[in-house]
């Protein structure tokens, strides 16, 4: 099993055990900021189980069918897991409203605390070893991974504050106004997630930093006249590069591809973490004139 499949393992057990126990507790107390913090444990649980699955099929090599492989299954999850936590943090914001309304109070307020003190230390391992996965593989889908169930640490400590602080004063309306916070801030975090992953799944250009070491890499190549036509996108943990290279017409061509395998092997030490997949045209002229 490679690291990212063992860390959605484990990302999917922790959410599992948090899901149980705070929906047990969120349904008997009626705070919603528990609840809350209950049902985006429930919905951490089915994402992580959807990102196994994810990663299980983008880690699969190229075939006749899907020519560059299925990376782009961790742009799509990334897409999903990012509705599903916005849609989440509407449905909290809806709750929370509800219950300002409807006057409800909460109970069990004691175990509560003990849960969510809980709740904060496993997920607040789970962050650190998900960040560490995330580091090492540069996969986008632990990355999202990572960030949620960040989120869901912050989440965890502002229950805990908003329980201890209705235990103390019995105002309800602290438990609200926690609720709706956690719910705009969900909604929130969420953006990024939906943005990175539809840029992957159109085919956005990589990074700036690393287009500028791939024109430095070519401009070093003496017999490289010229370049154009670069281009560059990003699937999972492929990154594609397409270039021209203009050599002088009389040069021999076995020179010409000694000279394109050097800059290839240059450009995949970019970045070791990615897998570089590097097409070089070569051209007796430059052709974008």
């Amino acid at each position: 099993m490679t690291k990212v499949k063992k860390a959605t393992v484990i990302s999917t057990s922790v959410a599992s055990i948090l899901a149980i126990m705070k929906l047990s507790i969120g349904i008997a107390s009626g705070s919603v900021a528990v609840l809350a913090s209950a049902i985006d444990s429930v919905l951490d649980m089915f994402v992580s189980i959807f990102n196994y699955f994810a990663i299980s099929n983008s880690e699969k090599p190229a075939d006749h069918k899907f020519n560059y492989g299925k990376g782009k299954i961790e742009a799509i999850a990334s897409v999903v897991e990012g509705v599903i936590i916005i849609t989440s943090g509407v449905f909290l914001l809806y709750t929370a409203i509800k219950k300002y309304f409807t006057n409800e109070t909460s109970a069990y307020l004691e175990i509560s605390l003990i849960v969510m003190v809980i709740s904060s230390v496993f997920t607040m391992f789970l962050v650190l070893y998900l960040n560490f996965i995330a580091k090492e593989t540069n996969n986008m889908v632990i990355k999202a991974d990572a960030l949620h169930y960040k989120t869901d640490l912050y989440v965890n400590i502002s229950v805990f504050v908003s329980i201890s602080l209705v235990w103390l004063t019995k105002n309800e309306l602290i438990d609200i106004v926690v609720g709706v916070a956690i719910a705009i801030y969900i909604i929130y975090s969420a953006y990024e997630l939906v943005h990175d992953g539809v840029l992957m799944l159109l085919d956005r250009a990589i990074d700036k930093s690393y287009i500028k070491k791939i024109e430095q890499i070519i401009n070093n190549q003496n017999l490289v006249t010229s370049f154009h036509y670069l281009k560059t996108r990003q699937s999972g943990n492929d990154i594609f590069v397409d270039v021209h290279m203009v050599f002088d017409d009389k040069i021999l061509l076995k020179l010409a591809h000694e000279i394109s395998d050097e800059v290839e092997e240059n450009i995949t030490k970019i970045d070791d973490k990615f897998n570089w997949i590097i097409n070089i045209h070569l051209d007796p002229e430059d052709d974008s004139l």
